[in-house]
C-alpha cells in the first residue's frame, strides 16, 4: 500500500513553514521561510499579503522533495495560521488592496473608543463573546475601508473580499474559494457564536457590507482542492485563474466560487497551531449555521488610499 501523508501549511506572524507528517503524526520534512514586517507608524504592524502566498508556492513543493514523496501520496492539506491579520483583496484580479493589517496592530485604538459610546455596542460584545479591541479583525476592517476613497461602495458591490489569512492562503490554493471557518471568524467581533454565522445585527454596527465577507463553514470539513502550490498543477492554476477573470462580470449577477474538481490535494482549515489534517476532516469543532442578511452600511471612506508600488505589491496605508 503506497503510504499517505498530511501538509500542513502553518502561517505564522513571522515566517511560514510547510511541514510534511506521515500516519503516525512524525515530522517528516520541513521548509520554512520569514517574511518582511513593516512598521511604517508607532503601533502599526503590516505584513504583504502577495509576498506570504508567494512564500507558500515555494515552501510546498520544497517540503515535498525533502520529503521524498509525490503529490499522489498527499492526502490532505491543513492550514494552521495567524487568526486576526486582516487581509483586502480585489475579487476579479486577486490582487491585495493595501498591506494586511496585523493582530498586533493598534492603529483602531481611537476608532474602538468611539464604538464603544455607541448604541449596540454592549450587543456586539454580547454576540461576538468577545470585547471590542483592537486585537480583533472588525474593527480593523472598518478602519481600511475608512481610509481608501471608494473602497466602502466597491465592497458593497462584491468587488472587494476580506479574510483573515486563512482565507487568503485558501482563495489562492483553489482559485478562488472565498470562506472561513468558525474558529477564525470568531476573532472578528463579527459572528455571531450563538448561530455560528456573521451576525446582521454587528455588521450593521460596524458598517461592513456582507457581500465582502466570506462564507462560513464547519471547522471539520473538506473545503475544496488544493490545485496550487504544488508541484505539476501551475498550469492548471494559471488556467482556472485565467478562465475566472475572463468571465468576470457584475457582482450582482457573479455567482459564489464552489470548489474546485481538477486533482490534487484536498483542502482544510484547521484552528491556530494545529497542524493536524486528513482526507475527510480537519480536526476542530463543528456547528449549524443560520443564513444572514446584508446590512445598509451608514459610512463612508474619508481618507487617502494605499498607493501600489512599482513590483506590483501593496505598500503602507495612509
Amino acid at each position: 500500500m503506497t503510504e499517505r501523508y498530511v501538509v500542513a501549511i502553518d502561517q505564522g506572524t513571522t515566517s511560514t513553514r510547510c511541514i510534511v507528517f506521515d500516519r503516525r503524526g512524525q515530522l517528516v520534512s520541513l521548509a520554512q521561510q520569514e517574511h518582511k514586517q513593516f512598521y511604517p507608524k508607532p503601533g502599526w504592524v503590516e505584513h504583504d499579503a502577495a509576498e506570504i502566498w508567494r512564500n507558500v508556492e515555494r515552501l510546498a513543493p520544497q517540503a515535498l522533495r525533502r520529503a521524498g514523496i509525490t503529490l499522489d501520496q498527499v492526502a490532505a492539506v491543513g492550514i494552521a495560521n495567524q487568526r486576526e491579520t486582516t487581509v483586502l483583496w480585489d475579487r476579479r484580479t486577486g490582487a491585495p488592496i493595501g498591506r494586511a493589517l496585523v493582530w498586533q496592530d493598534t492603529r483602531t485604538d481611537s476608532l474602538v473608543n468611539r464604538l464603544l459610546t455607541r448604541p449596540g455596542a454592549d450587543g456586539v460584545q454580547q454576540r461576538a463573546a468577545l470585547p471590542l479591541s483592537t486585537y480583533f479583525a472588525g474593527p480593523r476592517l472598518r478602519w481600511m475601508l475608512d481610509h481608501t476613497p471608494g473602497l466602502q461602495e466597491r465592497a458593497e458591490r462584491g468587488e472587494v473580499l476580506f479574510g483573515t489569512m486563512e482565507t487568503w492562503l485558501i482563495w489562492n490554493l483553489t482559485g478562488g474559494l472565498h470562506v472561513t471557518d468558525v474558529t477564525n471568524a470568531s476573532r472578528t467581533n463579527l459572528l455571531d457564536v450563538h448561530t455560528l454565522d456573521w451576525s446582521p445585527e454587528s455588521l450593521r454596527f460596524f458598517g461592513i457590507p456582507r457581500a465582502m465577507l466570506p462564507e462560513v463553514r464547519p471547522s471539520v470539513a473538506v473545503f475544496g482542492t488544493a490545485a496550487a502550490a504544488f508541484p505539476g498543477y501551475g498550469s492548471e492554476r494559471r488556467s482556472a485563474i485565467s478562465r475566472r477573470r475572463s468571465s468576470a462580470r457584475p457582482a450582482s449577477s457573479r455567482a459564489r466560487p464552489s470548489a474546485r474538481t481538477a486533482p490534487g490535494a484536498s483542502c482544510c482549515s484547521t484552528p491556530a497551531r494545529s497542524s493536524y489534517a486528513r482526507t475527510t476532516a480537519c480536526s476542530a469543532r463543528s456547528r449549524t449555521r443560520s443564513a444572514a442578511r446584508r446590512p445598509t452600511s451608514r459610512w463612508r471612506a474619508r481618507s487617502p488610499s494605499p498607493a501600489r508600488s512599482s513590483s506590483g505589491s501593496a505598500t503602507s496605508w495612509s
